[in-house]
């Protein structure tokens, strides 16, 4: 890769990394007041309304002569995936914490893993098999004082059903992407997703609840929520393109380790607003353990030469 930059590849991702820890933490505050339908499509609707401007400005909109019938199924799969993602992991965190919900989100690199091997006849190595097994043992750790909650499938196991459906149905916008990537850029697919998710999620939002919001720090964490993914999707595409990908992913898998941070922070700091993770030491280290899962499944091969 020319004219790459290390450092500020390495300060975009972890930027990435913050932007995107830190979502559902300002997340669960938001939804005090509005339910996720609205905050999702309040999202989207931002995120299209800028990438469109920006794309119009530098004349790089997409051509009507670039869309086919197949380009509308892949869109369709697209909207499908992101809208389920976002709405469903918005929904769980009426019931889990933050932290609980980014390390349910490691099941969406590995369901990739999986749809690779199945439908792009990608190969599993042994470093991602060494992964998923981690992934598991992590999972069986992070849980293990919830066990009883989640066999008893009450609130908890709900809002551990909904994130896990929501983190493995964000496969089918990863496909899309991959397959639209041919014919649009990185920013043409989100626009064109973003827009297209927003007005499916129109009829079942309620734009009038946001201004039940109360307070400097509901509004402000309700602006946060709305920048985020702009944010985080920009500072993750300039990050590619200073620094290799695979290093990138790797930063970007500790997304858990800092939802774990901000909120033992964000307790620390305001203990009326944000409440303490409710983890043992068990737990902790489950946490970590689904994290070298998922770098050993991005970066394995390269570091220890699988085959």
């Amino acid at each position: 890769m020319e004219n790459q930059r290390p450092a500020l590849g390495f300060l975009l991702a972890l930027l990435a990394t913050a932007t995107w820890g830190t979502l559902p933490i300002a997340a669960q505050q938001v939804l005090k007041f509005i339910d996720a339908p609205t905050l999702v499509w309040i999202r989207f609707t931002v995120a299209a309304s800028v990438l469109l401007f920006f794309l119009a400005a530098a004349g790089r909109l997409p051509k009507r002569r670039d869309f086919s019938w197949r380009t509308f199924r892949l869109l369709l799969l697209g909207v499908a995936g992101i809208s389920a993602n976002f709405v469903l992991i918005a929904q769980g965190l009426h019931y889990i914490s933050p932290t609980t919900t980014q390390v349910l989100w490691q099941l969406s690199p590995f369901t990739m893993i999986f749809v690779g091997v199945v439908v792009f006849k990608d190969r599993m190595t042994a470093a991602q098999r060494i992964g998923l097994v981690l992934l598991l043992i992590g999972l069986f750790m992070f849980f293990n004082d919830k066990l009883g909650e989640l066999s008893g499938l009450g609130a908890y196991a709900q809002g551990v059903l909904l994130c896990a459906a929501g983190s493995t149905v964000w496969v089918c916008y990863g496909v899309a992407q991959k397959l639209l990537s041919v014919q649009f850029s990185s920013q043409q697919i989100l626009m064109l997703i973003y827009a297209a998710s927003a007005a499916v999620l129109l009829p079942f939002a309620e734009p009038a609840n946001i201004g039940s919001l109360k307070g400097v720090a509901a509004w402000s964490f309700f602006a946060y929520c709305c920048m985020n993914t702009l944010i985080g999707y920009g500072s993750f595409g300039e990050a590619l393109k200073h620094w290799e990908a695979s290093k990138v992913s790797v930063v970007t898998t500790l997304i858990p380790v800092f939802t774990m941070m901000f909120s033992i922070l964000g307790h620390h700091l305001m203990p009326d607003i944000f409440s303490a993770p409710d983890m043992n030491g068990l737990a902790y280290a489950g946490a970590f353990i689904v994290v070298g899962g998922a770098v050993m499944a991005a970066v394995g091969d390269r570091l220890f030469k699988y085959r």
